[in-house]
């Protein structure tokens, strides 16, 4: 479906509905900063669970200008829905005129469907002219800062343009002792396969355990992880000590960028250090498939020691990380009544449900041994 919508400085950008995967996903790699979570196979895995996925381009002729992939959800009984634009819309945030064309669609979409508000979250620097223009921009027509964060606001950045030894030499000396010693204690690191899919959830769920947060039923990351792995998006790398799996990560890749999104660690060889191996195998990986930025996915929203992720910052510091702060996720109330209901009458409500429904789902699901508690990182990973 393709029709014309309004003037942009004397130039008319076409409104497109595409009809495949790849035709959206080369339009997104065209785009700058294209992510992941806007890809046609995230739209294809959350149709699983309840959202439907509607993609949007805006086109000058046959060149793609702007794109956002919208999910929305029905709200259980009632006349109204929810809409979410993961890490989008993506275009240029410079460009103002195409930023408000999009933002237009996207408050119209929302009335059309009766959704209480539609929110994002596009990974626009904060301290940048542009991310302070859009923020403006947001505030002026309406939007306003979501209470809830879906997605990590921030992230931590790696450049792999560098050659590896620069990379050594940007990390702290302690970790680049630590990726020596793994080595020297035999912990060797190896690509995962769909096969690995119930070794992969076991650490998750016994990471989970051991750190104290909650995740999903098992089919549901069989499903996400999965997926991408069929569709070439993700690649599981898993560290073992004489053949036995200690840590994993999850690569998910998109365009020029890889995304450590997902990770995991047992108690057993913790002393061997292989997450610091890991997380270096996984980053010369992505280096040598031709990608040129290591997203590590999830910072504290300020850098402050009592931050809940102060420890994970610390960790993801210590390879050389950049602390990138976005302007994080945009509400735009398009029922006033029900936005404030939604957000401020029924927040309490809807995580006690939500609690209750995963541990019923995970109740089902064999649990893994039960662990000892330990100091290291716990990877609070999100996505929806």
């Amino acid at each position: 479906m393709t029709r014309q919508i309004a003037n942009r400085q004397s130039q008319i950008l076409n409104l497109q509905s595409p009809i495949s995967g790849e035709s959206w996903n080369t339009a997104l790699t065209a785009l700058p900063a294209p992510h992941v979570l806007q890809s046609w196979e995230w739209g294809e895995f959350k149709a699983r669970y309840g959202w439907r996925p509607d993609r949007y381009l805006w086109l000058e002729g046959k060149q793609a200008h702007a794109a956002a992939l919208v999910l929305t959800r029905r709200l259980s009984r009632l006349p109204a829905a929810v809409s979410y634009v993961p890490k989008g819309p993506t275009l240029d945030y410079a460009d103002t005129a195409t930023l408000e064309q999009v933002l237009t669609h996207l408050e119209a979409t929302a009335h059309r469907k009766r959704a209480l508000f539609v929110k994002i979250d596009p990974d626009v620097r904060a301290d940048t002219a542009t991310g302070k223009a859009v923020v403006e921009t947001l505030r002026r027509r309406g939007w306003r800062a979501s209470r809830e964060q879906i997605q990590f606001r921030n992230t931590m950045l790696l450049d792999l343009t560098r050659d590896p030894d620069e990379m050594l030499a940007a990390m702290k000396s302690k970790w680049r002792y630590n990726v020596r010693l793994a080595k020297r204690k035999g912990v060797t690191v190896r690509l995962g396969r769909l096969a690995d899919l119930p070794l992969l959830y076991r650490m998750y769920a016994e990471t989970a355990a051991r750190d104290g947060f909650v995740i999903r039923p098992e089919a549901y990351y069989h499903a996400a992880w999965g997926s991408f792995i069929e569709a070439g998006l993700a690649q599981p790398l898993i560290a073992e000590v004489t053949g036995e799996p200690v840590a994993m990560v999850i690569i998910f890749r998109f365009a020029a960028r890889a995304w450590y999104m997902y990770g995991a660690s047992r108690d057993t060889h913790r002393e061997k250090m292989p997450n610091h191996l890991l997380q270096w195998e996984a980053m010369q990986w992505a280096r040598a498939q031709g990608y040129t930025v290591y997203d590590m996915w999830g910072a504290p929203d300020t850098l402050d020691e009592t931050d809940p992720l102060w420890g994970v910052y610390r960790f993801k510091q210590g390879f050389g990380g950049e602390f990138v702060e976005h302007i994080g996720a945009w509400d735009f109330p398009a029922s006033r009544l029900g936005y404030w209901l939604y957000t401020s009458a029924m927040p309490h409500a809807l995580a006690a449900m939500r609690w209750a429904y995963w541990r019923r789902e995970i109740s089902a699901s064999p649990a893994p041994p039960a662990p000892r508690r330990s100091a290291g990182p716990s990877p609070t990973n999100r996505s929806a």
